[in-house]
């Protein structure tokens, strides 16, 4: 006697148009419970950075007044409005300083000194991440310390480190003992950048590194196994393996380097000190020029400084892919077309990246 198995059925309520209600991530009420939770989050970073940089861009169209009022005979006060001038005096050149880059105007040399550490120490420090990532990663006794060994630079506050660096290249320091030779890493010259960039390098490459080891993690062991037993050497894996899978961390770990690098102050303040021209960077300049009231000029540094930061994030986002917010292999849906690998693709088709990552044969 057979016995009928009865389907279970669905049921679709149309809306009155007679179409069918499109469902989304937030149908079910998650989406006022998101910005409920959001909304903290958001009013702090409204009040803590929001305001100050609506209050920079006005203030960087007025200067203080100066010298002598004509109506009153008195001493000027208060601030007038001088429109783009905080700006154009950029390209005036009116204070010429003597840095690593040569003579140029003071703005010009904080430029170029905020550009140089930033490529230099981006460089190395992804170099050396790479390599402590790769050195941490592998099986080995004692692996424990050796992490915590490699991590305890970038723990140490970067005031602490620049006092301890300053003890180290000092003239009668371990530096100029080690070398055999008397260099003053302190003083205003060539040596003092370079001074930065080792210090710099050896706080924050384990940054990078951390990171870096994150994704290698990620990585499955039976890849590099299927890549030697088709032959491939140690380089071969790693340029063709460990770096393709791990570029998208690595990218956003030499973002995050490069955005902070680009807002260097307490390391050579800490170290060399104000008014040394070949380590001055742009928050430094900006900030002194605060510190001597001109507070107009110091808020047009700062913008400038600002739209400099923004145009290297966009630039890491659009042309390298940087994943900032984690976003990568969702489907992006088009209109007639279908992205996903089992949605009009032929059967034994194979799936686009899989290649790489030693899946299909």
């Amino acid at each position: 006697m057979a016995t009928a198995t009865a389907e279970p059925s669905t049921t679709t309520v149309a809306t009155s148009d007679g179409h069918k209600p499109k469902k989304n991530a937030f149908s079910d009420g998650q989406q006022r419970l998101a910005w409920i939770l959001l909304a903290p989050t958001l009013i702090v970073i409204a009040v803590v950075a929001g305001i100050p940089v609506v209050i920079s861009i006005r203030e960087s169209f007025f200067r203080a007044n100066t010298g002598v009022d004509p109506n009153t005979g008195l001493i000027a006060s208060g601030d007038s409005f001088v429109g783009l001038k905080n700006f154009t005096d950029i390209f005036a050149g009116l204070n010429d300083v003597t840095g690593t880059f040569g003579t140029m105007d003071r703005f010009w040399n904080a430029f170029l000194n905020t550009t140089g550490f930033t490529v230099v120490c981006v460089v190395l420090e992804t170099v050396l991440g790479v390599i402590m990532a790769i050195i941490m990663s592998k099986a080995f006794r004692g692996r424990g310390i050796v992490r915590a060994g490699i991590l305890v630079p970038w723990a140490i506050p970067t005031i602490v480190s620049a006092l301890m660096w300053k003890l180290i290249f000092d003239s009668s320091g371990v530096m100029n003992r080690v070398l055999g030779r008397q260099i003053l890493w302190l003083a205003d010259n060539g040596s003092s950048f370079w001074a930065i960039v080792i210090a710099d390098v050896w706080k924050t490459a384990p940054f990078i590194g951390l990171l870096t080891l994150a994704g290698l993690q990620t990585i499955p062991a039976e890849v590099y196994e299927a890549a030697k037993v088709d032959g491939a050497t140690t380089w071969q894996q790693f340029t063709r393996i460990t770096l393709p899978l791990v570029k998208p961390t690595l990218v956003v770990a030499v973002l995050f380097r490069t955005l902070d690098t680009l807002r260097m102050f307490d390391l050579p303040w800490g170290m060399i000190g104000p008014g040394k021209y070949h380590v001055e960077t742009l928050s430094i300049f900006s900030y002194q020029e605060a510190a001597a009231t001109r507070y107009g000029q110091a808020a047009a540094y700062a913008i400038v400084l600002f739209a400099y930061v923004l145009l290297i994030a966009f630039l890491f986002v659009k042309v390298l892919g940087a994943d900032v917010i984690g976003d990568t292999g969702m489907p992006k849906k088009k209109r007639g077309k279908k992205t996903d690998a089992g949605d009009g693709a032929a059967p034994g088709a194979a799936i686009p990246g899989l290649e790489m990552a030693g899946g299909a044969h």
